[in-house]
This record gives structure tokens, C-alpha cells and sequence, in this order.
């Protein structure tokens, strides 16, 4: 999840981001440097990498005058960067054959083994506003961690950046299966640039990715994943939907206008994997209920989005299912509960989990209800609280140079 309000975005491309377009380095795309047949990519194991190619180059003052361009702090900058759209193999919800992209980002210069830093993001509703889509401060996160020495795996999830369909958005499993595959995918594009990636891996995520992130630190710690997870680091996760996220939703926790956004996202996402509804007017109110599933089909920014629902969860649901969002009951009860439970597991490497206490988009309870769960499994987890002024994105800004200076250390 990621914040909605206007005109402050971290994963929207805005006028700073025009501004800047001559440092982003967003040149014209060369050609694959492999183009798979349509029966190729069907045939194609799980990571499988099907294509590679440049989306952007950075000089080691680019990439500082990027990072600061946005206001995020650029001491850990040593380097310069490679950026690609990798195109992979992987695995639909139902466990379909699929294709997915994601952004694979190689420091210039430095060791030729790279460790590899998985950064999942926040939400986004616009296909081209994934991490490999057209740059902006999409690619913030992973800019700033290559540039520091690591090759950085950016998942775009299904149906987003160039995979086809729609996202199916807060599905945990299938983010976690688009980024195990973006790893795999990572390796071997990395050999044939001319770099060894190493299974040595660094977690981290914003927002639906910190969320992501946790549960793909899961699957990778399970016996013969192929990686060695070194580190967890999410930001700001809606880890305790049940508990905490949702609730927050109708106790004021969560800013109406953010909810509206996510709840509707939510609710249309996930009716396309469990019957949720059978017509949209069940769910929500006239004139909404004609037009909500049309806006998130991946072409609309959320700018957009935002301006055509209305500033309140009441004003956007049935009587009835606004209900049922304060009390959660039959499917959609269902449906939370399957997305949670990132944090209920015993990682054997170190975690942080980082939060601000002014955060209304996911509130700061979500963290503490993943350090809970940690320690009912033995681990403690250090909550890293940004501060009282610390909103969803002051959180990430603050936060993503801190846990770039603390991979440092660990890989020392």
C-alpha cells in the first residue's frame, strides 16, 4: 500500500520527476537481448529468463542528483547504475504458466559478485508506474541500494509493468511467487551482463511490498528455495490486515480518503480471485458501482482513481458492506485472513521493521502486530519508529538510506 493523497506521491511520477527527466537517464530502450516466442514463454520453467533490456544508465553524480532531487538522502551513493527491464517465467494465482517483468538494477563498477537486495514495492494502479515502467521516483529504492554497491531485484507483480492482465492486488502468494521467479530471473541476467549475483539476499519493501517482503522472506528460508536470506528490512507493511489495517479503516486510524482508494482496489482485485460479489452494486453505492472495476485496470494513474470515488468509505459502500468491512464476516473474512500472517514465522536472520507513528495510510499497529507475532516465534524484531511527524512517506524517505547503511554493516 502506498499513499493517495495529492499532491504527495513516493511512487508517482509528478513534476519533480519531469524535472528531472535529463538525470533519470531514461533513454530510448535498446533492443532484447533475447525475444522469446509466445510457445517459448508458456514451455518456460518458473524464472525462467525470457529477455533482457536497458532502461537506464546513472553516472554516480546522477544517481545522487536523482536521489536528491526527491529529497531523500544520497550519502550511501558509491556508484554509478545499470538499470533493465528483465521479461521471466512464472505462475498466475491459480498456478498458470505466466510471464511477469521487473526491474534488475547492477551498480557500475565495484566487485564483479554482487549480494542481491530484493526491494518489493508500494501499491500502484498504473502499469507503467511499476518499478521497470517509464522512470520516475519509481525507481528511487532501487537506484539508492544499487548505488551502494548490491545488484537490486525490483519485482513489478503480475499484471503490472509489462505482465499481462490485471494485479491482482494484496494476493501475498502470487507476489511472492512474481518475486522468488524475479530472482531467479535476476541471477541469470546477471551472468549474462557480465556479473556473478550471488543467492545471498537482502530483503526490504514499502508498504504492500513491506508486506511482501516479510512473506517472501518466508518462502525464502525454507529448505532448498536456492537463496540465503540475510536480512529483513520491510518499511511501513500492512502486515495485520485483520487486526490493525482494516480496522483502521472505520476507527479513523486510516485517512478516509486513503481508504477509499485502497478498499476499492482491495475489493475489485480480490473479487476476481473468490466470489466476493456478483455485481459490483452489491459492494458499492451509485455511481460508483458502474465505474470501479473499469479504474483499476492497470491505465489509470491514481490521481485519476482518487478523483472519481468519493472522500469516505460510507459514501462508497453499501450499508451493508460497509458492515462488513467494520466486522469482517464469510468471504471477506476469508479472504484477510489467507493475506495474513507474513509475520507468523521464525526467521533466522536479523529483521527491522520500519514505521512511523504518524503513518494514516498503514498505521503504525501493523508493525507492532508483526513484532508480536516474531516474538511469540522467539525472534526480536527492533521497530524502527520515524517519528511523530512521520507519515507513509516521510517514512520510506527516511528509512530507505537507514536500511542501506544497515546492509552495510551486515555484509561487512
Amino acid at each position: 500500500m502506498t499513499n493517495t493523497r495529492i499532491p504527495k506521491r513516493w511512487l508517482r511520477r509528478g513534476a519533480a520527476a519531469v524535472a528531472l527527466a535529463a538525470v533519470l537517464g531514461a533513454v530510448a530502450a535498446p533492443a532484447a537481448l533475447a525475444v522469446p516466442t509466445a510457445a517459448a514463454q508458456s514451455a518456460a520453467q518458473r524464472g525462467a529468463l525470457l529477455s533482457v533490456t536497458p532502461v537506464g544508465s546513472l553516472d554516480r553524480a546522477g544517481v545522487t542528483a536523482y536521489l536528491s532531487g526527491f529529497g531523500m538522502d544520497a550519502g550511501t551513493v558509491r556508484h554509478g547504475i545499470s538499470a533493465y527491464r528483465l521479461t521471466y517465467a512464472t505462475v498466475d494465482p491459480q498456478g498458470r504458466p505466466t510471464t511477469a517483468t521487473g526491474l534488475l538494477v547492477l551498480p557500475q563498477g565495484g566487485p564483479r559478485r554482487l549480494d542481491l537486495v530484493s526491494d518489493t514495492h508500494g501499491t500502484t494502479a498504473h502499469k507503467d508506474d511499476a518499478p521497470s515502467g517509464e522512470a520516475g521516483s519509481n525507481r528511487l529504492t532501487p537506484y539508492l541500494h544499487a548505488s551502494a554497491g548490491r545488484a537490486v531485484a525490483a519485482p513489478d507483480y503480475l499484471g503490472l509493468g509489462g505482465g499481462p492482465g490485471p494485479h491482482p492486488y494484496v494476493d501475498t502468494a502470487s507476489s511472492v511467487t512474481a518475486s522468488v521467479d524475479m530472482l531467479r530471473a535476476a541471477r541469470t541476467a546477471g551472468d549474462r551482463l557480465g556479473r556473478t549475483i550471488t543467492r545471498d539476499v537482502y530483503a526490504t519493501g514499502f508498504s504492500q511490498g513491506g508486506q511482501v517482503a516479510m512473506a517472501l522472506g518466508r518462502e525464502l528460508s525454507r529448505p532448498g528455495s536456492g537463496f540465503r536470506l540475510r536480512a529483513l528490512a520491510p518499511m511501513a507493511g500492512p502486515y495485520d490486515l485483520s487486526g490493525s489495517e482494516v480496522p483502521g479503516i472505520t476507527d479513523g486510524r486510516v485517512a478516509p480518503r486513503t481508504a477509499v482508494f485502497y478498499l476499492s482496489y482491495f475489493l475489485t482485485a480480490q473479487n476476481r480471485l473468490h466470489p466476493l460479489y456478483k455485481d459490483p452494486a452489491e459492494v458499492f453505492r451509485a455511481p460508483y458501482a458502474q465505474a470501479v472495476e473499469s479504474l483499476f485496470d492497470g491505465s489509470h494513474h491514481e490521481e485519476e482513481i482518487v478523483g472519481a470515488l468519493p472522500a469516505t468509505p460510507q459514501e462508497l459502500l453499501t450499508p451493508e458492506w460497509y458492515e462488513n468491512v467494520r466486522a469482517p464476516r464469510g468471504e471477506l473474512r476469508a479472504v484477510l485472513a489467507a493475506n495474513d500472517g507474513a509475520c507468523d514465522w521464525k526467521p533466522a536472520a536479523p529483521v527491522r521493521l520500519y514505521t512511523g507513528s504518524a503513518d494514516t495510510d498503514v498505521p503504525i499497529a501493523n508493525s507492532r502486530a508483526c513484532a508480536a507475532d516474531l516474538a511469540r516465534h522467539g525472534v526480536r524484531a527492533r521497530v524502527v519508529d520515524q517519528g511523530q511527524d512521520a507519515d507513509h512517506i516521510t517514512t520510506a524517505m527516511r528509512s530507505t538510506p537507514e536500511v542501506s547503511r544497515w546492509f552495510d554493516s551486515l555484509s561487512k
